[in-house]
């Protein structure tokens, strides 16, 4: 799959040149070449994806189209704190044309499973001709104990979204049919954390999602690359801060941090002296450019507090600025 990456402008360049040789042929072929130009600015089938996997999924920067898949079945539990799906539990995956043509469509995110589903989900991914690139936890202390398993596809987006739900049939990650037509809109949700000012210690914009979730995004400031893709923070390539309200106006979070070798120590040492706790360290990807890791954290207490020590570690990083 990564050699398919890899060829992609070769692929590319050879569709070209079998386009322009056919407008020196006859009507016959000509049509055939106006025929074939069409198919090139084809449109991914979105809704397609969507109806594959039984989420409704958002076209985001980049004209990145993910999917979100939270494991709103498990009742997960951190030191006998109930964690919500938005918060630890989303499953996702993120979608991009690279190429000419949605054939030429990359897929990527991470599962939420099971230890007893982890292995029966990776064959089928490794059926459906996916790759995987990472199996690790997120967390510790979960009740009941799940894995987080990363993978990449590449081909025509429905197809791979069909592999992929096949995949998660040997789970019982939710799924559902989705009406056809445009989706109409859902409430938006509201939240009991200080979002502004959370927003202003990290520097970034802050999300609320289902369940009063508040997520914040942070890229990194320098292009990643894998082959000659670039990963997008949209694709969940960024440093990720969440958090959940508890009783009493406090707040856990977790997330990770996306960091070169040389910010890892720096980091830790950070998250350490502010109370906050390292769970993992990691890699999501096999062939990045820069190399990555990813270093995942929990904490409980007031929110703003909360935010301001993670803004000391992201300082640490060269992350981008809002």
């Amino acid at each position: 799959m990564y050699l398919q990456i890899q060829r992609r402008g070769f692929i590319v360049g050879a569709l070209g040149a079998m386009l322009a040789s056919t407008r020196l042929g006859t009507d016959a072929i000509s049509a055939q070449s106006h025929l074939s130009v069409l198919q090139l600015q084809q449109s991914p089938d979105w809704q397609g994806v969507s109806q594959a996997l039984g989420a409704v999924g958002q076209l985001m920067d980049g004209e990145v189209f993910r999917v979100g898949m939270p494991r709103s079945d498990l009742q997960v539990t951190v030191r006998d704190i109930p964690l919500k799906p938005s918060f630890a539990l989303g499953s996702y995956a993120a979608f991009k044309q690279i190429g000419s043509t949605p054939a030429e469509t990359i897929v990527m995110g991470d599962l939420v499973l099971l230890d007893t589903e982890l292995n029966d989900v990776m064959s089928g991914l490794f059926t459906a001709g996916f790759s995987v690139s990472g199996v690790h936890n997120h967390l510790n202390e979960l009740t009941p104990h799940v894995m987080y398993m990363h993978y990449m596809g590449m081909g025509e987006p429905v197809v791979l979204a069909e592999g992929l739900a096949q995949a998660l049939s040997a789970s019982a990650t939710p799924r559902k049919d989705l009406p056809t037509g445009t989706p109409q809109p859902s409430a938006t949700p509201s939240t009991d954390l200080p979002t502004a000012q959370i927003e202003e210690a990290l520097g970034h914009q802050a999300r609320v999602v289902t369940g009063g979730v508040v997520q914040i995004s942070i890229p990194r400031a320098e292009t990643i690359m894998e082959g000659d893709v670039e990963l997008l923070p949209s694709m969940g390539v960024a440093t990720v801060h969440n958090f959940q309200p508890l009783d009493g106006g406090q707040a856990a979070i977790t997330g990770d941090f996306l960091m070169l070798a040389e910010e890892v120590n720096p980091v830790a040492q950070t998250l350490r002296e502010n109370g906050i706790e390292v769970h993992a360290l990691h890699n999501h990807h096999l062939m990045e450019n820069p190399r990555y890791f990813y270093m995942h954290f929990f904490a409980t207490g007031d929110a703003l507090t909360l935010a301001q020590d993670l803004r000391a570690a992201v300082d640490k990083t060269n992350s981008a600025s809002s």
